[in-house]
């Protein structure tokens, strides 16, 4: 079975990691501090958009990890996933059967390695967004820039992640 968001929230505190999950409306914030010194290591940002039929999707607007992340010992991947569980714990909660992100396209090496990142949790590329055509101009409003869109079934992510958690 899938984990809580307890069983989240519990394994960060293991790794030395506060994370808290905010809520307004459709719209979340999740943020990640270090236990002990409080200092944030990053946080995610989206909301849930709900579409025609009830359909609802958990749409990533942002990922961050601050630069005291890269001093600490453990991956920066480790982070980036207590982070994404716990966002796609909540859009698990929330009814969501998808989760939608932009790998954004501000550099060429930049760009590859966040696709193999987000590849390697599980999305899929469901779109270039490369700013050409009138297609391409929703997707633009929607993420702000240029990039890959990606997809993913949120119960096989849980799925996947699942013993990281228990």
């Amino acid at each position: 079975s899938p984990p809580t968001m307890s069983d989240i929230l519990t394994a960060s505190r293991l790794q030395n990691l506060d994370i808290r999950l905010q809520k307004l409306g459709p719209f979340f914030r999740i943020g990640a501090r270090n236990l002990s010194t409080g200092a944030e290591l990053g946080r995610a940002e989206g909301m849930i958009r709900v579409w025609f039929g009830g359909r609802r999707i958990l749409h990533l607007d942002s990922l961050r990890l601050t630069k005291e992340t890269l001093g600490m010992d453990r991956s920066i991947f480790g982070i980036g996933l207590f982070i994404g569980a716990v966002a796609i714990r909540h859009g698990f909660d929330c009814g969501c059967d998808t989760a939608e992100l932009l790998a954004i396209n501000d550099s060429e090496i930049y760009h590859s390695k966040l696709v193999r990142f987000y590849r390697r949790l599980g999305f899929k590329e469901a779109h270039e967004v490369k700013g050409s055509s009138m297609a391409d101009l929703g997707h633009m409003l929607v993420w702000g820039g240029i990039g890959t869109r990606m997809d993913a079934d949120l119960h096989y992510l849980m799925t996947k992640w699942c013993s990281r958690f228990k």
